[in-house]
């Protein structure tokens, strides 16, 4: 998700550009669909690209965490080329843009797909196993469900939805109930973004293993109080949509989703044991209903949170340190991000409260990559011991 205008209607545009994105290769000549490699990843960790549209005028390349498209060059035959720099590993999402126009990469079927957006996806592996890489190690189920909600607005036949993570080995009659963990998405995704983009299940998986987490049950909802915040152009320069956005997603979740989870599955109750975050969109649910709800949340956290229009000042002006008794308050963004300033601005306010706020600034813009390593650090943190 980005927040300025220009990117939002790029974005927007791309969605409605994907019909025609995926149906066009349908239409060219058997010559020109004739299957060829369009990826080569490099020992060295480059990527040459390729698309072939021989009308083409000019043909760009964009993929996520670079900071500009790349100019590709083409050849006689109608191909355009280019080799990015060595590249971390990591899942990137790509997609090539030509004479201005977004297009799809239709050699790879590998796609990225939220309610706005779209894109192709690569890989880059790296020497040793990623962390969110399926591993030879016992793996959680997720569990999916839909029910009737009374007040998420938007929905056909008001059906709501939300996944459950539950570790390797859960027992519904173990002795101690299972912390919970309120794992928030952003604008454009679904319920389903933090583990079809965002590989969660199997970031969990492989920290349990290392035993780097305690065994956690993980819920993720599905985040919008009203549906039709996803389809406004510019909702997010609106503060009053934004606010009744979050105030009826905040609704949701503590009085439809969270006593569901509570009645279906051995997890604790105690504020103790619950912790909330989320990224961009969820990053500003998570701060606004973990920190006006420190009697049921103990943990709160935030990725990249869309706080550039929360007026905190009056939201948060009873925050109290010594009442809320946070075990951990979590505020991180990518230091290329457009939110940075905002998040930075929103952790003085949260400074100047006495509150303990842990400020975590890492490389990179608004993007998974930068998600999954706050993830990864964040989840090591939760219900340890004092």
């Amino acid at each position: 998700m980005r927040f300025t205008k220009l990117r939002t209607a790029r974005r927007v545009a791309r969605g409605l550009a994907l019909l025609s994105s995926v149906t066009a290769p349908l239409f060219l000549s058997a010559q020109a669909i004739k299957p060829f490699s369009s990826i080569e990843v490099h020992s060295d960790r480059t990527v040459t690209f390729a698309y072939k549209d021989a009308a083409a005028g000019k043909v760009e390349l964009v993929v996520g965490g670079l900071p500009k498209k790349l100019p590709m060059k083409k050849d006689t035959a109608g191909i355009w080329t280019v080799t990015t720099p060595s590249l971390p590993p990591e899942i990137y999402g790509y997609h090539f843009e030509a004479d201005g126009d977004f297009r799809l990469d239709p050699a790879n079927p590998d796609t990225t797909i939220n309610l706005v957006d779209v894109a192709n996806e690569l890989t880059v592996p790296g020497d040793t196993p990623q962390l969110w890489e399926v591993a030879d190690v016992p793996h959680g189920v997720l569990h999916h469900y839909n029910y009737t909600t009374n007040i998420v607005q938007g929905l056909p036949q008001n059906q709501s939805r939300y996944y459950v993570y539950t570790p390797p080995g859960y027992d519904p009659k173990a002795p101690q109930p299972y912390p919970v963990l309120y794992l928030l998405h952003g604008w454009s995704d679904s319920d389903s973004g933090w583990t079809a983009v965002g590989r969660a299940d199997l970031m969990l998986d492989n920290l349990l293993a290392q035993g780097k987490i305690k065994p956690m049950v993980v819920v993720m909802p599905l985040g919008y109080g009203d549906m039709s915040f996803l389809h406004q152009f510019y909702v997010w320069e609106d503060p009053a949509a934004i606010d009744r956005n979050t105030d009826l997603f905040t609704k949701a979740l503590l009085t439809e989703v969270l006593p569901r989870v509570e009645a279906e599955y051995h997890v604790s109750k105690d504020r103790n044991d619950r912790a909330i975050v989320g990224l961009s969109m969820g990053g500003l649910e998570s701060l606004s209903i973990g920190l006006s709800h420190t009697d049921k949340f103990a943990w709160v956290g935030g990725f990249s949170s869309a706080v550039h229009n929360l007026n905190y000042e009056n939201r948060l002006a009873a925050l109290d340190p010594k009442t809320a008794d946070l075990r951990l308050l979590w505020v991180a963004c990518g230091t290329e991000d457009s939110l940075i300033e905002p998040n930075r601005k929103l952790a003085e306010f949260l400074k100047s409260k006495k509150m303990p706020v842990k400020q975590i600034e890492t490389p990179g813009y608004h993007t998974w990559m930068v998600w999954r390593d706050n993830l990864s650090q964040f989840a090591p943190l939760l219900f340890q011991s004092k």
